[in-house]
């Protein structure tokens, strides 16, 4: 995975790595294709074409590559709102890698802590008129995905805790 704070990037210049998914198709090797974003709205279209390239060379269906799309951009506006309270050159790292022939596709942020357990669900019972605006996000992730974990590792060398977000996509068999 690129390192999400080197020193060597510059935050307006998004940065990519890849190993080329192709050469593993149908192995259990993991393979790794990584970017760096700053949080930027302007960057959506760059993170949801970088993670439908890796899910189509994964060899996962038009829908499910569409599933991950969705997911995937649900997830860095939340990170881009949430996590650092609007668009800011503070970065964001989206990894795919192939894991048995599934998708994997984590997205690490240094912003605000985030514990999905702290969030209600959506009352998806109330009328239209009655819901609160927003809060389906998380609910999204979870439903288009077939696993969703969040976690916080610590970044030793420069001293922060971030968040972790994994999320995996079954490729059909």
């Amino acid at each position: 995975m690129v390192d999400l704070f080197s020193h060597s990037l510059k935050p307006e210049i998004p940065q990519e790595t890849s190993t080329e998914f192709g050469a593993f198709t149908g192995s259990s090797v993991r393979s790794t294709r990584s970017i760096i974003l700053t949080a930027q709205f302007e960057n959506l279209d760059r993170v949801r074409d970088f993670v439908a390239e890796s899910a189509e060379e994964c060899g996962l269906e038009p829908a499910a590559v569409y599933a991950v799309q969705l997911a995937v951009d649900e997830a860095f506006t939340n990170i881009v709102e949430h996590a650092y309270g609007g668009e800011s050159n503070e970065k964001i790292e989206c990894a795919c890698q192939m894991v048995g022939g599934d998708l994997e596709v984590t997205l690490i942020d240094c912003g605000k802590p985030f514990d999905p357990s702290l969030v209600p669900g959506p009352n998806l019972e109330a009328e239209l008129e009655e819901r609160e605006v927003g809060g389906l996000g998380l609910y999204f992730i979870y439903q288009l995905m077939d696993e969703v974990h969040f976690s916080f590792t610590k970044k030793l060398d420069i001293g922060k805790n971030c968040n972790l977000l994994r999320m995996i996509k079954r490729k059909e068999k």
